[in-house]
């Protein structure tokens, strides 16, 4: 074979093997990731200072459906955050916490628990556990002495599929498994505190 009949062949090859392996990423790689999107969130005055009140919008694909069914808990983490910045200094930040929500489901009793807390709801599908889920209502986030009445803080808040808090044989999986990825971006707000808050 010449050298001018070869070169085109092999350029030939490489196109092919570079449109397959193209080809084979574009299946491995789902077409969009799993995401968890915040609707909403504002903060309400409450006796103690401000509550947290967020709607998250998602959805729960095959793998985690199926694993929720099989008895597999699943656990929610929201997270809060407050700061407020400082030419002189690293930005404040008086509140930062965390609140989880699990979910899980009884063969024995065919139902759907939601916890949180000391707090357990019941119910008779799926979709009615994951509506509760979905939004964080009344959630104390702020005390009335952690901040400075007339200020204006910056407020973040996010959840996500905390796989950490998964029993441990199924953390291993879970780490190198994409449809265990269920996160959303932070979600930023301004919050001006009042001046009762002093």
């Amino acid at each position: 074979m010449t050298i001018k009949r070869f070169f085109p062949l092999r350029l030939a090859l490489a196109a092919w093997a570079a449109l397959t392996l193209w080809l084979c990423l574009a299946m491995i790689t789902p077409a969009h990731a799993e995401t968890i999107s915040v609707q909403r969130a504002s903060l309400q005055a409450d006796n103690q200072g401000w509550s947290l009140d967020a709607h998250f919008d998602f959805d729960l694909n095959s793998s985690l459906e199926e694993a929720v069914n099989r008895s597999v808990p699943l656990y929610f983490t929201v997270d809060f955050t407050l700061s407020r910045p400082r030419w002189y200094w690293f930005d404040e930040e008086p509140v930062n916490v965390s609140q989880s929500i699990r979910l899980s489901y009884q063969p024995l009793t065919n139902e759907y628990r939601v916890s949180t807390g000391g707090l357990q709801l019941r119910f008779a599908s799926l979709n009615e556990a994951l509506a509760v889920i979905r939004h964080v209502a009344s959630w104390h986030v702020i005390d009335r002495n952690q901040v400075h009445g007339g200020e204006t803080y910056d407020a973040s808040v996010r959840m996500q599929l905390d796989i950490a808090l998964m029993p441990k044989p199924f953390q291993i999986d879970a780490v190198n498994n994409r449809d265990w990825n269920l996160s959303s971006d932070w979600k930023k707000f301004t919050f001006t505190a009042s001046e009762r808050a002093k």
